[in-house]
């Protein structure tokens, strides 16, 4: 018997909702993204993509900045090292998962 962990146990629980795993996939992507841009690209809305920005940044997964164009306010999106970081972990251990591959 081998003592390696199934990959199963390497996958980050907050990636596992589909609206946060879109959302951290396209950030990585990108420098940053405008709030409205990334909701219209996600097909969501305001309040369900807020929410989902919400719980990966409190996971540390993504930096929202506040600011101004012009005087109309703005909210933009990036995501951090870290959350660069958990989204390639956890797509391994998907791969590790379909392709059998055990530790």
């Amino acid at each position: 018997m081998t003592t390696a962990a199934h990959p199963r146990h390497r996958i980050v629980d907050e990636l596992t909702a589909p609206v946060r795993l879109s959302i951290i996939a396209a950030l990585v992507r990108v420098e940053s993204v405008d709030f409205k841009a990334l909701r219209e690209s996600l097909e969501v809305s305001d309040s369900v993509l807020s929410k989902q920005v919400a719980a990966l940044e409190t996971a540390g997964f993504v930096k929202v900045t506040k600011g101004y164009v012009g005087k109309r306010p703005r909210t933009w999106l990036a995501a951090t090292a870290e959350g660069k970081t958990a989204l390639a972990g956890h797509l391994a251990a998907l791969r590790a998962i379909v392709d059998g591959v055990e530790g």
